[in-house]
């Protein structure tokens, strides 16, 4: 059988795409998305379980013995207004800007694929909807419910990502550098004390305390960050005030760091937070600020020899030419948190999602992820999603020939 979906397949997979594309739920709200996908999984024969860890959907197919291989795809998407100008485009004030549903598409796809030619493999296969991708949370939220101690500790496990490439490339890391960055968000509420625009002088205006702490964030990576490493800090999110003539009580801030290493994440933290706190000190607030850590997530590392294997299947698959190497990158995931300590490993690769036309007419610099502008060709960057997620999993589950998975 051919590794590329049919037409049955591909409608199938297109149809879940299309439907959740436009229909989509932000971090920890995913229950409809959820639903769907596992409704999909059902309709498969995979034995499915929701509720994992928030609105986590697993589903499981046993194939006799054999490895156990968990395939992951992410249910949430981001609070952004989409300006796609698609036909099926969302308009409920979110957006699937970083190929979520592209993922779960794929997911289904796949497995369809591997229920077809279950002759062909030995083992078990997981396919895990995780949520809130995004907010850094779901992974950790779905181990800490069980996941391996309800569903098995896998042999490994496979998850790609949609990238501004040409549909039908899939890139993967080296082991030179990490595939993602290590990433932590912090936060912060600054203190003042309330007033009367017309007497700031009884005030403390936690409006310029931020400000400052914006301004002065900017030299963690410019003066604190070892030059060459690949450090960001963003100030994403800067609320206070309800009203031009009055000072607020409080300010808030969302801050969020990007580093390569552990090491060099907790050096920008620390530092971001001694900034923030010498900038209250110096607006004289009346309390120290709240400085919270809501999510981290580590720099993620693909298992050497599981991702040679891989990426000598999609080589087989696609030719020498559509597979490449994916350079170091400040993108971060959660997805680090499914190999624990290294116990288990990890193969992430990025899949293309630009098609002829589009690439040609954007000059190469299609619109990113999480631009309201990202727009994947699904026709031409499905199928080779899902070729790519099936073409991997028969890879590392075992030959019915013998006991091994294959490379």
């Amino acid at each position: 059988m051919s590794p590329y979906p049919d037409r049955a397949v591909l409608r199938s997979a297109l149809t879940l795409y299309l439907d959740v594309h436009a229909s989509p739920e932000v971090s920890g709200a995913e229950a409809r998305t959820a639903r769907v996908f596992g409704d999909r999984l059902a309709a498969l024969g995979l034995e499915v379980t929701p509720g994992v860890g928030g609105h986590g959907v697993v589903g499981v197919l046993r194939n006799g013995p054999g490895p156990r291989v968990y395939l992951r795809a992410e249910l949430d998407a981001l609070p952004l207004e989409e300006e796609t100008g698609l036909p099926y485009a969302s308009g409920n004030g979110a957006m699937h800007a970083c190929g979520h549903d592209l993922h779960l598409a794929a997911a289904v796809g796949a497995a369809e694929l591997l229920s077809r030619t279950a002759a062909d493999w030995r083992g078990t296969l997981v396919v895990v909807g995780q949520p809130a991708e995004e907010t850094l949370t779901g992974a950790r939220a779905m181990l800490a419910d069980g996941l391996y101690e309800r569903f098995g500790t896998p042999d490994v496990v496979l998850a790609q990502h949609a990238a501004p490439l040409p549909a039908g490339m899939v890139a993967h890391g080296t082991p030179r550098a990490p595939v993602t960055a290590a990433s932590a968000a912090l936060e912060v509420t600054v203190h003042g004390r309330g007033g009367h625009a017309g007497t700031p002088h009884l005030a403390v205006d936690p409006v310029v305390t931020a400000a400052a702490i914006v301004l002065r964030l900017q030299t963690v990576v410019s003066r604190e960050a070892v030059p060459g490493e690949q450090v960001t800090l963003t100030v994403g999110t800067l609320r206070a005030g309800t009203a031009v003539n009055v000072v607020p009580a409080t300010a808030s801030l969302g801050i969020g760091v990007r580093a390569p290493t552990e090491q060099s994440l907790e050096r920008a933290l620390t530092a971001a937070e001694r900034i923030v706190r010498a900038e209250c000190a110096a607006s004289a607030c009346p309390r120290d600020p709240d400085v919270v850590a809501v999510s981290r997530a580590p720099a993620l590392w693909g298992a050497p020899g599981e991702t040679a294997a891989v990426r000598a299947a999609h080589t087989a698959l696609f030719g020498p030419e559509r597979v490449v190497d994916w350079p170091p990158s400040a993108a971060s995931e959660d997805f680090a948190l499914y190999g624990g300590a290294g116990e288990v490993p990890l193969v992430y690769w990025m899949t293309g999602v630009a098609g002829p036309r589009q690439w040609s007419a954007h000059g190469g610099r299609v619109p990113p992820n999480h631009s309201p502008r990202f727009a994947p060709e699904v026709r031409s960057a499905l199928p080779p999603a899902i070729a790519a997620l099936a073409a991997a999993a028969r890879n590392r589950l075992a030959d019915p020939g013998g006991s091994e998975p294959r490379g």
